[in-house]
């Protein structure tokens, strides 16, 4: 840990008169890519960023609470997490957390961070955990998913796992007291909650290689549960004791799974690039099947074979979904039935989506973003700027401001104007 500036209060600045800025965790507070701040409803003319910094590489993206924002990348052979003013970008402390690893794409950490209260959990590529403290970057409590049972495959063009042998990418999650984080190990950790103040491991699930997609938690048919997919398939787990719920059993090429869960009330929709997107429904039931526990049961409500989305998660918004589809092209899908009620060419691999409910804001691999209405019968766009260079990173949108990633810079635009100004 390397302090840099003594004497500031970390998460203490807040713009006079607004309410607490907040984008803490991978796709924001509740990680569906909504933001309970209001997005702008045209761009601001003549945008420049508040600040711009070099950082290292990385794919992992930013994450804000109150004044604090936190990113991770590689520095000198490190994994690092740095801790930064959010109004200057002065940095107020860093630490090192893991060493740097890398396959034939960009280097460093690939799990975005994640704030809850006063500690700030960050996640290395090779699967360690750690907790440091918001205010110092001091490390309080770390995993090593190795003494956990999980073994690197140093095999990277083999089908074998997923997150073990190209990179731990999928972000922890914390509910509760509970912090559940995906293990990998087949020694019954494929996941594994721990008591989030101390480490205590509280239980351990599931015998399987896990995937690069982020868990998600929900209450579903009356059950809180943990959704994630494994390399096996879709799968529920209690959040009380790990155990498992329900299954919706799906191979993919590679083992590839990457999107993040969306939960619509009590179902959940979830694609992949060589199955395409499925909608599940989990239902209450007595009976059990070979894939439910007794008392739920998951069964398909709709499927649609040509939404085969490689990277980006959609948002929900008002019955429809949001995002790249299966190729370049930018869609609005009616998350009832699963059918695409409009797509817009030239969005790139990988688009990014904040909603407030009614605009998206889209950042796209190109590091141009778009601000588009979130209308279900037409492709609305009312502005677009250059944000970054090419990135995979998601954005995080807090405090009227877009903070953005990519593989050397990260950079803040003010697109709502600060509390007394006028104008931004």
């Amino acid at each position: 840990m390397v302090p840099l500036m003594a004497g500031m209060l970390v998460g203490g600045w807040l713009p006079e008169g607004s309410a607490r800025a907040q984008w803490p965790a991978w796709r924001g507070s509740h990680r569906d890519g909504h933001s309970s701040q209001a997005l702008p409803s045209a761009l601001p003319t003549h945008l420049i960023p508040e600040w711009k910094i070099p950082v290292g590489h990385g794919y992992a993206g930013p994450v804000v609470d109150g004044g604090t924002l936190v990113y991770v990348d590689e520095t000198g052979g490190r994994e690092m997490a740095h801790a930064l003013n959010a109004r200057d970008g002065k940095e107020l402390w860093r630490t090192a957390y893991a060493a740097a690893w890398s396959d034939e794409f960009e280097p460093g950490p690939r799990c975005t961070p994640l704030i809850d209260g006063d500690r700030v959990y960050v996640q290395s590529a090779q699967g360690e955990l750690s907790c440091l403290a918001l205010k110092d970057g001091a490390r309080i409590w770390g995993m090593s998913f190795a003494e956990l049972g999980m073994t690197w495959n140093p095999e990277r063009q083999s089908n074998v796992g997923a997150a073990i042998r190209r990179g731990h990418t999928g972000s922890p999650i914390v509910d509760g007291d509970r912090l559940v984080v995906q293990v990998g190990s087949t020694n019954n950790a494929a996941m594994v909650a721990a008591d989030k103040r101390t480490g205590r491991i509280l239980w351990r699930s599931l015998s399987e290689h896990t995937s690069y997609s982020s868990p998600v938690v929900g209450t579903l048919a009356g059950r809180r549960q943990c959704i994630t997919a494994t390399c096996e398939g879709l799968v529920g787990l209690d959040m009380t004791d790990g155990t498992l719920l329900w299954r919706v059993p799906f191979k993919t090429h590679a083992n590839r799974n990457v999107l993040t869960p969306i939960l619509a009330g009590d179902r959940v929709i979830f694609a992949s690039h060589s199955t395409g997107m499925r909608c599940i429904e989990v239902i209450a039931t007595n009976r059990a099947t070979a894939t439910d526990a007794p008392g739920l049961v998951a069964r398909e409500a709709w499927f649609n074979k040509s939404l085969r989305i490689n990277l980006p998660t959609p948002v929900l918004v008002g019955g429809h979904l949001y995002g790249v589809g299966a190729g370049k092209d930018f869609v609005c899908i009616n998350a009832t039935n699963g059918v695409v009620t409009w797509s817009e060419k030239g969005y790139g691999d990988v688009a990014n989506v904040v909603t407030d409910g009614a605009r998206l804001l889209v950042l796209c691999d190109s590091g141009e973003v778009r601000l588009l209405q979130a209308s279900p019968t037409q492709h609305v766009e009312l502005g677009r700027f250059q944000a970054c260079g090419k990135t995979y990173s998601q954005a995080a949108w807090a405090g009227g401001v877009l903070h953005v990633k990519d593989p050397g810079t990260l950079a803040a635009w003010r697109l709502l104007p600060a509390p007394g100004n006028a104008k931004p």
